[in-house]
């Protein structure tokens, strides 16, 4: 019966160790795949979300002023039509 228990210690030893090495294994792979990940998206020359965001911040303002102007351009494109229907010299 010892036999017995001395067999199953020792496979439940290599069982363990193996364990460890399959987990290490993949912690080693996890770190490959991530750097090749990291070199890929360095090399496909993406920008940061940081500066995405402020492009999108400042095209947004850019848009409002853009809308600003267009409704005072127009606001003194009607006065200009109105002062020249008002004036004598366009009778």
């Amino acid at each position: 019966m010892q036999t017995d228990n001395r067999i199953l210690d020792d496979l439940s030893r290599a069982a363990t160790g193996a364990l460890s090495a399959f987990g290490a294994l993949r912690q080693e792979i996890d770190a490959q795949a991530r750097l090749v990940l990291e070199r890929w998206l360095q090399s496909q020359n993406l920008v940061a979300r940081e500066e995405f965001e402020a492009v999108k911040e400042m095209a947004a303002k850019a848009r409002l002023e853009n809308e600003r102007l267009a409704a005072e351009l127009a606001a003194l494109a009607g006065e200009l039509k109105m002062l020249k229907s008002a004036s004598p010299s366009a009778e």
